[in-house]
């Protein structure tokens, strides 16, 4: 068989948001990939700090995080990008000033405001990352720390535009829906991350699929030949995707491998 490389999202791709856990048809699907010599990589807008206990014990041959700043292979540093520490400071000034929850993503850590705020969905990741010991070493007002990416959250209260309007320079927003926006790097994103692997390894566009379920996929979406949408996706990934596999719950991750005959 024709080795490929795999490229997974984590969030409502491999982890259920309903269970929190990988089910065991995937676990199962990702050893025999393995096992046939295909290359595993988590693909994710997640920085390398935040990517879950329950992913990193898995058969993985790396990581690539924050939609492309953070390239890891079997436990070699290949890439990072963070943004100028200046830079970073500007980004989160001009949050608080337009009435915007924000939360900076760094390799090492997530960086919270100092008090909590109006945004529920900002402070219910506060309090996860708490439970991981995360997000309270530095508070995004210390400016002891430099980052890759923001997650901000908006509301009728905020100036969101006048926010847009400034990041447009040297980042790309993407609408995460709900009030939820994406900050990222311009010039990064997971079809970057794709691109880097695959030219590192020497693997053709046909070899390559990924698999994803939300808006941040998107891009890499677009990028692959072989796109596989989960059961429960954003519509925004229909036009790209070449096949529509059932949701995380019901084996989705395993009928995916197994209709392309990787497994």
């Amino acid at each position: 068989m024709k080795k490929s490389v795999l490229f997974f999202d984590i969030d409502g791709t491999l982890l259920s948001e309903k269970t929190g856990k990988i089910p065991e048809s995937a676990v199962q699907a990702l050893h025999e990939a393995r096992r046939r010599g295909h290359m595993l990589f988590i693909n994710t807008g997640r920085t390398k700090c935040s990517v879950p206990d329950e992913i990193r014990s898995y058969p993985f041959d790396g990581f690539l995080c924050g939609c492309g700043t953070g390239i890891y292979c079997h436990g070699e540093e290949l890439f990072t990008s963070s943004l100028p520490r200046e830079r970073g400071r500007e980004l989160i000034a001009m949050a608080k000033a337009c009435g915007i929850g924000a939360v900076a993503e760094g390799q090492e850590d997530i960086y919270f405001p100092e008090k909590p705020g109006r945004f529920k969905v900002l402070e219910m990741m506060r309090e996860h990352f708490k439970t991981r010991r995360m997000g309270i070493e530095h508070t995004l007002e210390s400016g002891g720390f430099v980052y890759d990416k923001l997650f901000v959250f908006a509301d009728e209260q905020s100036r969101m535009q006048r926010f847009l309007d400034f990041v447009d320079e040297d980042m790309e927003a993407m609408d995460r829906g709900d009030g939820a926006w994406e900050i990222i790097q311009k010039g990064y994103s997971k079809a970057t991350a794709c691109r880097f692997i695959l030219d590192r390894f020497g693997f053709a566009m046909d070899q390559a699929y990924v698999f994803g379920d939300s808006s941040n996929d998107l891009a890499m979406f677009e990028f692959a030949d072989h796109a596989v949408a989960m059961g429960c996706h954003d519509p925004v990934l229909d036009p790209h995707a070449e096949y529509v596999t059932a949701e995380v719950e019901q084996d989705g991750i395993a009928r995916a491998l197994e209709h392309y005959g990787l497994i």
